[in-house]
């Protein structure tokens, strides 16, 4: 097959895909997910109900290609926000400020039982296991640095922030700054608090 064909029919699968999973955010955001069907999602997404099942087989499983895109885009947020040329402790608190914002944000737009929904699978777990890593490089470096605890476990430390952090999602959001900041308090040297 001609590369220009296949890189055009790549295109268009990836559009008819973009298009679904906008399609499902717009329609849990307007109707919830109560009877959420196939044919809503084609009709909103402006394609055919039989071309949306060659993407997909339910409407569960655009559900979950939607949540992973939302987890996708948060993890390459908080990359984002960790600024190579910075300090392994500044990177480390610009990644754990935008964690606590996204906690913040997503639990106003996917509370509830969309969220008891979302949370379950494999894509959940390979992508906490990604922020996991990513949290204990940054604390590990920064502990070398001297600028964190260096007496407990990076692994063990990236989880008490992850946890910690959590609680963005339940509290006001001009507690959320407060929150980052006691989250990091907890990471300083031995003897420094």
């Amino acid at each position: 097959m001609p590369k220009l064909w296949t890189e055009t029919i790549d295109a268009h699968r990836a559009a008819v895909r973009d298009a679904a999973l906008d399609a499902l955010a717009t329609l849990v955001a307007e109707r919830g997910l109560v009877a959420l069907t196939m044919s809503q999602i084609a009709e909103q997404a402006g394609i055919g109900r039989a071309t949306l099942y060659k993407y997909f087989p339910d409407a569960q499983a655009v559900l979950t290609a939607w949540h992973e895109r939302q987890i996708t885009a948060h993890l390459d947020q908080l990359t984002a926000a960790a600024d190579p040329a910075a300090t392994a402790v500044a990177r480390l608190r610009a990644a754990l400020q935008t964690y606590a914002h996204i906690q913040y944000h997503s639990a106003r737009h996917h509370g509830g039982e969309l969220a008891a929904l979302l949370h379950r699978g494999e894509h959940v777990e390979r992508a906490r296991q990604r922020l996991r890593d990513f949290l204990q490089n940054l604390i590990a470096e920064a502990a070398r640095d001297g600028d964190v605890r260096d007496d407990v476990a990076p692994a063990v430390l990236a989880d008490y922030c992850l946890h910690a952090l959590t609680a963005a999602g339940t509290a006001p959001q001009d507690a959320v700054p407060r929150l980052v900041a006691v989250t990091l308090s907890g990471l300083g040297r031995q003897g420094d608090a």
